[in-house]
Formats: C-alpha cells, sequence, structure tokens
C-alpha cells in the first residue's frame, strides 16, 4: 500500500490489527482535532487524517511508550508509506530526543516530529485524553506534576509552534 488510506480503510486496519474499541475512539478524537489543525496550518490534510487514525496502531501488541515503535513495524508490515510509518514513530512525548529514547528502553534514535504533519498529529494526540478534548495546560500540568520537566518544555514549545503556524491559541481549534 504505497498510496495514503482512506479514513474506513484505516479504521479497518485498526481493527485488523486488533486495536480495542477505546483505543479506536481515541484515534478518531485526535483525528478531529489533527484535521482541524491540518487545514488552519495548510498541511497535507489526507496525510494527517491518515496518520492520526493509525498513530496508535501499535497498541494492538502494548500500551506502553513502545507502542510507537510497535506501530511503526506494524505499519512497515503493511507496507504503509514511510510518511505514515514516521507519524506513528514520532507522536510520542510531543517527540523523544534519543538519549530520552535509550532511557525508556527505545532505540537509541530521535522520535522528533520533524515536518509539519508530524508535528499536528503529534500534538493532536496531546490535546485528547482518552476521547475527550482538553488543554494543553492540562497535560503540562500532568506532566509536571509527573516530574516530567522536558516534556512539558516539549509540549509548551510544540504548542506555541503549532499555534503560531496556525495564527490562533491551538486550544481553541
Amino acid at each position: 500500500m504505497s498510496f495514503i488510506p482512506d479514513p474506513s480503510e484505516c479504521l479497518d486496519l485498526l481493527k485488523e490489527s486488533g486495536c480495542s474499541d477505546e483505543v479506536i475512539r481515541h484515534c478518531i478524537a485526535v483525528k478531529v482535532v489533527a484535521v482541524k489543525l491540518a487545514k488552519r496550518a495548510n498541511a497535507d490534510v489526507t496525510l494527517v487524517e491518515a496518520g492520526a487514525l493509525l498513530h496508535d496502531i501499535g497498541r494492538s501488541k502494548t500500551h506502553d511508550i513502545s507502542h510507537a515503535v510497535e506501530g511503526g513495524k506494524i505499519a512497515k508490515k503493511l507496507c504503509l508509506p514511510e510518511k505514515i510509518i514516521r507519524i506513528i514513530e514520532r507522536h510520542i512525548g510531543a517527540g523523544l530526543p534519543a538519549n530520552e529514547a535509550k532511557k525508556l528502553g527505545l532505540p537509541a534514535k530521535d522520535f522528533i516530529p520533524e515536518t509539519l504533519e508530524e508535528k499536528i498529529v503529534c500534538h493532536a494526540d496531546n490535546l485528547i485524553d482518552h476521547n475527550k478534548k482538553q488543554s494543553i495546560e492540562y497535560e503540562v500540568e500532568r506532566a509536571l506534576m509527573d516530574n516530567n520537566n522536558e516534556y512539558a518544555r516539549r509540549l509548551i514549545a510544540l504548542h506555541k509552534e503549532l499555534s503560531d503556524i496556525c495564527g490562533i491559541d491551538v486550544n481553541k481549534i
């Protein structure tokens, strides 16, 4: 599948991979926010929609942080485009640098979103708790309460970057 799957194909892939209904509802909620951001930022809406729907496909195997790596493996086996594989792998932790990834038991490589579409899906995921929209301040507060200051810093920076691109505080989207 070298083309970008449409939303119904993405949902089928999630189900066929063994994702729970709860994970699928979360992915749909992330997609709704991500598509709004993509339209506002003049990003590739089709890519963002598919990436948002598939970002947690690795949760069919695990619910820990390695779900992004597992999701990348699943996406590769499904012959999904590299652009989608990168969205899946880079959506965690508002982006993880290699040193932090290694500490968390992930491969020692950067999981930092680079493209606009990767950043949008990553941040839309940060704005959804289960399947409900939340403010970035809520997620930053959770990070700080967990003593995860670097994550909080990355959340704030990504929020500011996308708010600047969109011309509006993305909490309001």
